[in-house]
């Protein structure tokens, strides 16, 4: 029987960080904290929240969830948007559904697209 495995994290994530980049690489001011669900017998669902922590409104941000094995190697994926607009400081939750895998010890939470505003469109 499955049980239910909680995992919660928090990073700092680079403005156009790519998938296979290194996760030493935090910077940019996006903050993430979720939790993976994985009692679910077909899709695991990683729950959390994006914090801008960047000093502009960001907009159309998405984040992907990755599968990982023992190796580092991404063996799932999804992907979900987040929000049109992100206030500087402010939070938004997601919810992204990730299909079960075979191998995986752990997930991680990226934040795949966004726009940065400039410098007058924040409040």
């Amino acid at each position: 029987m499955r049980g239910c495995r909680r995992i919660a994290f928090v990073v700092v994530l680079p403005a156009l960080l790519c998938l296979s980049g290194p996760a030493a690489a935090q910077t940019d001011g996006f903050m993430i904290a979720y939790e993976a669900d994985t009692t679910r017998p077909e899709r695991v669902r990683v729950v959390g929240t994006l914090t801008n922590g960047r000093p502009t409104d960001v907009f159309e941000v998405s984040v992907t969830a990755e599968a990982l094995n023992d190796t580092g190697k991404v063996v799932a994926k999804g992907i979900a948007y987040v929000d049109a607009r992100i206030p500087r400081g402010a939070s938004r939750p997601f919810s992204i559904s990730v299909p079960v895998a075979a191998g995986v010890v752990r997930y991680r939470v990226v934040v795949s697209t966004f726009r940065a505003a400039l410098g007058g469109e924040s409040p």
